[in-house]
Order: C-alpha cells, then structure tokens, then sequence
C-alpha cells in the first residue's frame, strides 16, 4: 500500500527522531549539529503547508468580521486575536504567557503650543506656517538654550542628515539645553531617545533642506513618555537656530495622553537550553482601517504553524515565539518587550527571526541585509545578521527562486533587538513602495505598481495575499526556525555574553523606533 504524504512523514520523524534525539541534547559544539539541523529543518518544511497556514488568516478574518472589521491593539478584535494565538500554542503544549504593553489611547493637544527666540533677539514663531507640535509630545513649558547636534547646512541632496543618530553626535551636549535636531535617516524617535539620554530639556526637529523636505509638517512620533515638549519647525527656521550659537528660545506644548494596556503572547518550548535562545517574531495587531490579513495575518499565521508543526520535534536551543501588540503604533510590543528584559535574558537571545508582511499581492522575496551587501541606506545588522541572510538565502537558492535585500530601516520588529546588539534576520514581501522592472522580471507581478496596494487600508482583507508567496515563505520561516533550533554554531556569540560569563556588567538600552 502506497503511503500518504502524512505517513511518510511521521515516519520519517519518528525514525530521524529515533536517531538524532541523542545529538540534540548534546552540547552545542557538537560536529553533528549541521547534519541533525538539516534534517529537522527539511521535516519541518515538509509538514507546514500553505493551506493550514491559510486556516489561521480565515480564522483572523473571521475574528475582524466579528469585531468591527479590525484587530488593532486595545480593540476587542485585536483581544480574540490573543485568544486565539495563546489558545493554539497553549493545546500544542507550549509555556505561554502574555505580557503587557502600554500604548497611548488618545492624545490632544489642549492649547497652541509657543515656539519663540528669546535672546538675542526676540522672535515669535507662527504655528502651523514654523512649527507645529508632534503628535504624541509631552507637555512642558522649557525657556533655555539651544544646541544644534550634528545638523547638515546647507543641505545636500544626499544623503540625508544622520543628525542625533549616531552616538557620537552627543559627545558635547549640554544637559538642560533644548536639543534641536534636523530629520534625516534614522527614525525620530531614535534622535529623540538619544535626546532625552544625553539630558535634553525639550526636543526642536526641523527639516532637512532639500526640495520637498523644507516645511514643518505634522507626525506621531509614536512615544509619549518623554516628559517634555516636542515640536517641529520648518527648514528655514530650524537653520536660522543653528547658525546662531548661544540662542536662548523658548518651548511650550499643553497636551494630555489617555495610556491603555495590552498583550504581547509569548510561547517557548519546554525543552531546549535556556542560554541560547532562538526568537521569531511577528506583530499581530492591524490597523483600525481594516483586518490586516497580510499585515500582519500573513506573518502572525506563518509563525504560528511553524511553532505548532515544531511541537513535535525535539529541540537543542530554547525557540521563543513573540507576537507583538501595537507594533502599528510604534513597535511598542517588541520595545517594551527587549526593555524589560534584563541584560542577562536579552544576552540569552542569540538572534531574533522577523516576519512581517510575507504574501504581499504583488510580491517580491526581501530578505533584511543583514551585511548590507548593497552599501546604500541603512547599515548593516548586528555580528551575526549576515549569517542569517546566508541561511536564508540557501533556501532560496535551493528552490530556484530569486531574491533581494531589503534594509534595517526601522520600520518593525527587529528594531529593539537590533539596537540592543541582537543578531536578526528575516522576510519581507513589500508594503506601499513601487515594484521594479527587475523585480518584475525576477518574481512576476506587475512593475511601477506597489507590493501591497491594500497596504493600512480597509480591503487588506483574506483576498489581499498571494497564496504562493505565503506558502513559500512559510517554508523558509520553518527552515530557518528548525536550522537554529538545533545549531546556533553560525552564529557568533556576543561581547556582552561573553563578558556577562567573566561578570563584567554590559549596560543594554531598549530603543523604541517607528
């Protein structure tokens, strides 16, 4: 009698299981764990398929159906979405929990906000022509001197101003002066944490000079716990600052913030050691716009079956599953997440896997550069990210299929691992930017039309996917999640784990970004 495809795999892990289980316990450096890992990683691609993953996305549709048409965080939506991540993981015998994470319910602002140069000569400025106040600011009230970090005058057409990014930028700021910091490259809400770091009383942005980037313009900077006024003026006003060293201005924002709580889920298997710990991520909230069902269903459902198709096998290093709450705000979930841990737990995350958006309609395979090989926009991930891109790519190599990279920009997940020194990695199909003739000519679809032309809107619903996009990377997430459940021995081991190990302190901040 012929065997089903079922059959042959249960076979094949019980006898591969029969075989290896003795390896997978054994100490990392073992010479077997490349082969033990190639062996799981192929079971594991065999048995998650498209279409149970598929199963997931309709119950998630099923569930925005029921709750107003979203599953965004703080909603009732977003709630039975837990219910129904937590449930499955907690029947397939996972240690699950939920964690909380505060997110700004509403915010107003209560009066006009007051931007003027109080010395040497006095100077009102206009609001909204000058500046307006960033949405999510604190309020405060904050007369003192201004220091300009780093800015780029006159502007350059490229590339744009790492202002208030880099470390270095901060070396000679003077605690108790507003900071005033021009846009460019890194995330606002980085320049602002490195603000309030470096002891900033206020935080003036300003624009960056370049044609289309000149006025002051509206924006959430999606933190609101900084305690002091942030605003953003227009080019003009922000380099008249800048070039007048010893200026003393003042800043007032009234605002109020209405903070509510949510959860991230995070499951982990029973078995596996606990100093190395492979985590794989995606954020399981939508926008209120809509369902959400390739961002992020697509990446939430992936995961979810690889974790529930993982229960039965037997792992060497601890696997972590985080699903993230209001990542649409902010990455709040991730951030809050990392900036909880204490440096030994974070030290005890060798890498962090990242799937958000993976079955975008008008696809194309982006694996996050992890060496940035292009040596354009953003810089390369943590030791470490290089790797995982490799692995990755092997996979998609394996099949036949093409694939580009895509930077470390900031705009989800793997955001507070990587700005706490963790190697990430990961898969991503494309959100509202325009598909190339190469890519076109590389995956299919359609060029000089987005990814995902649903992408934060209502019809991102069950028929916004590509059902082989999904499968396909479903795949890879499997791969990847079983490769690092039995062999992190890729992966370099951090300064801060080794230095953990002689007990010398290494001091880790959480970084929100947006």
């Amino acid at each position: 009698m012929r065997l089903s495809l079922r059959q042959r795999v249960v076979r094949a892990v019980t006898l591969a299981t029969a075989l290896a289980l003795p390896l997978a316990f054994a100490p990392p450096a073992s010479a077997q764990s490349g082969p033990v890992a190639d062996i799981f990683a192929k079971l594991l691609e065999k048995t998650v398929t498209g279409a149970n993953v598929k199963k997931h996305l309709d119950a998630l549709q099923s569930i925005a159906d029921a709750n107003g048409g979203n599953r965004a965080a703080g909603s009732p939506g977003y709630d039975a979405s837990v219910d129904y991540v937590a449930g499955k993981l907690r029947k397939a015998g996972y240690r699950v929990k939920t964690t909380d994470v505060q997110f700004p319910k509403s915010w107003e602002e209560l009066s006009p906000p007051v931007l003027e140069q109080v010395a040497p000569t006095p100077t009102k400025y206009a609001t909204p022509a000058d500046f307006v106040t960033v949405i999510s600011s604190g309020s405060g009230d904050v007369t003192a001197e201004v220091q300009a970090v780093d800015p780029t005058l006159p502007p350059t057409p490229s590339p744009s101003s790492t202002a208030g990014c880099e470390a270095s930028d901060w070396a000679g700021f003077v605690p108790g002066r507003i900071a005033l910091i021009q846009r460019g490259t890194c995330p606002y809400v980085q320049k602002a944490d490195n603000a309030k770091a470096a002891g900033a009383a206020a935080v003036i942005f300003f624009n960056e000079g370049q044609p289309g980037r000149t006025d002051a313009y509206a924006f959430d900077i999606g933190e609101w716990r900084y305690g002091f006024p942030v605003v953003f003026s227009s080019f003009s006003v922000g380099s008249a600052l800048a070039n007048s060293p010893g200026t003393r201005v003042r800043v007032r924002t009234d605002t109020k913030v209405e903070v509510a709580t949510t959860r991230n889920v995070i499951a982990e298997t029973r078995g596996g050691d606990r100093d190395n710990v492979v985590m794989v991520g995606a954020h399981l909230d939508s926008m209120p716009e809509g369902p959400g069902i390739n961002d992020n269903g697509s990446g939430t459902a992936a995961v979810l079956e690889v974790a529930l198709r993982l229960k039965h096998l037997p792992v060497r290093n601890k696997v972590r599953f985080g699903f993230w709450a209001a990542e649409e705000l902010g990455l709040l979930g991730s951030e809050q997440y990392v900036a909880e841990l204490s440096p030994a737990e974070r030290d005890r995350i060798r890498l962090y896997l990242n799937f958000d958006m993976v079955a975008s309609p008008n696809y194309a395979y982006k694996l996050y550069d992890g060496d940035n090989s292009d040596n354009v926009g953003f810089p390369a991930g943590p030791a470490g990210s290089a790797q995982i891109e490799q692995r990755l790519a092997k996979y998609f190599d394996r099949r036949g299929l093409g694939h580009v990279g895509t930077d470390f920009d900031g705009r989800s997940d793997y955001g507070p691992f990587i700005a706490n020194g963790i190697p990430a990695g990961g898969i991503f199909t494309g959100a509202e930017g325009t598909k190339t003739e190469a890519e076109a000519k590389l995956f299919g679809g359609q060029a000089g039309a987005p990814y995902d032309s649903c992408y934060h809107v209502a019809c991102d619903t069950i028929t916004n996917i590509n059902k082989r996009a999904l499968d396909v990377n479903s795949d890879a997430i499997a791969v990847a999640t079983a490769t690092y459940a039995f062999d992190l021995s890729s992966i370099p081991r951090r300064a801060a784990t080794a230095a953990a190990t002689t007990g010398t302190a290494v001091p880790l901040r959480g970084t929100s970004v947006s």
